[in-house]
């Protein structure tokens, strides 16, 4: 069992950033977040293999988004920049312990989720 906890949502202006972290109680082949809207299904936003070697973004955020980790605090973050309204969403992040990418299903654990609001 993976237990993962998210922080660092919160309101922000059109065109700030906001930086996510979420803490892995556990070792995982890879992680990423995902995001959701009201009433929309949700997105996959970026993910990362532990060794590194491996890094995805969705293309709504590529550019503006990066993923990272640190390995010794068994984290990922995810900086945000230039952030937009349609960026509004709960982040949650996930782990996988077999493979990186970008569907859901590849995922064995969630966290509960941190909202993110960009206001206009």
């Amino acid at each position: 069992q993976v237990q993962l906890v998210e922080s660092g949502g919160g309101l922000v202006q059109a065109g700030g950033s906001l930086r996510l972290s979420c803490a892995a109680a556990g070792r995982t082949f890879s992680m990423s977040w995902f995001r959701q809207s009201p009433g929309k299904e949700r997105e996959f936003v970026a993910a990362i293999s532990w060794s590194g070697d491996s890094i995805y973004y969705g293309d709504s955020v590529k550019g503006r988004f990066t993923i990272s980790k640190d390995n010794a605090k068994n984290t990922v973050y995810l900086q945000m920049t230039s952030l937009k309204p349609e960026d509004t969403a709960v982040y949650f992040c996930a782990a996988s312990l077999q493979t990186v990418g970008n569907v859901e299903w590849g995922y064995n654990y969630w966290g509960q989720g941190t909202q993110v609001i960009v206001s206009s």
